[in-house]
């Protein structure tokens, strides 16, 4: 495995930290540093309330001894849908059943945190009928596929993020993570190649992040002070004209400001190049090719104090030990790596520390779009061979 170099060495802020140690955010005690990253589960009902199966799937990942879970990308506003099977928290009448997950998760021994998201342009109308709104308006074969935000409409979502936030600390989630990432509507406020707006929201990097900043300013009012507030920034759009990975360090240290406890770095949206998306296919041929976001993750540890969370492309446990250790990340966090084994952590813990199973091709996704719900479709494939 090739070692960190002398330059992300020189960055460590605590070259003893452990991979299995308990550690706190905000007052939110975790038994290790390991962090299951959010994604789209497929599994709500039609209206966005947790069903059974999908609450399952959180206690499954509990059992397989995760330090924190992230939710699935929930909500909070009926026009921000932009999947089907996707978690909502804009009304009232979804807190039973995220009362449900919570009280699973913790009967398991789990944290688990709800992750806030708006789709903004990348919102699905055929879903919700309703228009889709983003920083600036976007024209679609001479047809307006998404309309620019009004000031109202900033301030109702604005809003729309703080209540839901009260909710899923009133359904009893550990903590609550803002999604700016992968470009949902807060990501193409804050990137360049989404946002032309002319306004107070718009131009310079400050103007950008202001949305954003309203929504966790507002979010903090909602919760108080001694909640755990996280939030996901891309390090990168990987885009021409996108937000770049020195405006993610201003960025970040924007939230740390408005006190957020800890940042969780991803990169990409769905208009980068395949190679660069969010769920990056195809696995990596070595150990030194598995951290996707490695020089963002340096920059931020000299400039910003507050925990990293840092996913993407982590798949072996050395390189999650390294990455804690010299100081380069706080936490570890995954996502497909533990669609395909949710007990990943549990294995590593025990002594078995085989790189995981994951590869990477995304074949995860496609049952959640038919209803089925995610699940490692590699994975049932060879166990079905296995059984002939």
């Amino acid at each position: 495995m090739q070692n960190l170099d002398s330059q992300e060495k020189t960055s460590r802020v605590n070259p003893l930290a452990e991979l299995f140690e308990h550690t706190t955010i905000n007052g939110m005690n975790l038994a290790n540093r390991f962090v299951r990253s959010a994604t789209w589960e497929g599994l709500a009902d039609k209206e966005g309330s947790v069903t059974k199966r999908l609450s399952g799937m959180m206690v499954e990942l509990a059992k397989g001894e995760l330090g924190l879970i992230i939710s699935g990308y929930t909500f909070v506003s009926p026009e921000g849908q932009s999947s089907p099977g996707q978690m909502a928290v804009y009304d009232d009448r979804f807190l039973p059943g995220l009362r449900d997950m919570t009280e699973a998760v913790h009967s398991a021994g789990g944290k688990i945190a709800l992750q806030l998201v708006h789709g903004g342009c990348n919102a699905n109308s055929n879903l919700t009928g309703l228009e889709l709104v983003g920083p600036t308006a976007v024209q679609i074969e001479d047809q307006l596929g998404c309309r620019s935000a009004g000031k109202e409409e900033i301030a109702a979502i604005v809003s729309a993020f703080a209540r839901s936030a009260a909710r899923a600390r009133e359904a009893g989630f550990d903590a609550i993570q803002i999604h700016a990432a992968h470009g949902f509507l807060l990501s193409q406020f804050l990137s360049p190649a989404f946002n032309k707006r002319t306004d107070e929201y718009g131009g310079g990097l400050e103007n950008r992040a202001r949305f954003l900043l309203e929504v966790v300013g507002s979010v903090r009012e909602a919760v108080g002070p001694r909640y755990p507030v996280m939030i996901k920034l891309n390090a990168e759009d990987f885009l021409v004209g996108g937000m770049t990975r020195d405006e993610a360090i201003q960025v970040s240290t924007m939230m740390e400001r408005a006190s957020v406890d800890a940042v969780e770095f991803s990169g990409g949206t769905v208009a980068s190049a395949v190679e660069f998306m969010p769920p990056r296919p195809g696995r990596t041929q070595n150990p030194g090719q598995e951290v996707f976001y490695r020089d963002a993750a340096r920059l931020y540890k000299q400039k910003v104090s507050i925990p990293l969370i840092l996913v993407g492309g982590i798949r072996s446990y050395e390189v999650a030990e390294e990455l804690v250790r010299n100081g380069l990340t706080d936490y570890i966090a995954m996502s497909r790596p533990l669609i395909c084994e949710p007990g990943l952590i549990r294995r590593w813990r025990e002594g078995d520390r085989r790189t995981s199973e994951c590869v990477s091709d995304n074949a995860c996704f496609a049952p959640a779009s038919d209803g089925s719900g995610v699940y490692c479709v590699t994975m049932a494939k060879k166990r079905s061979k296995a059984g002939r």
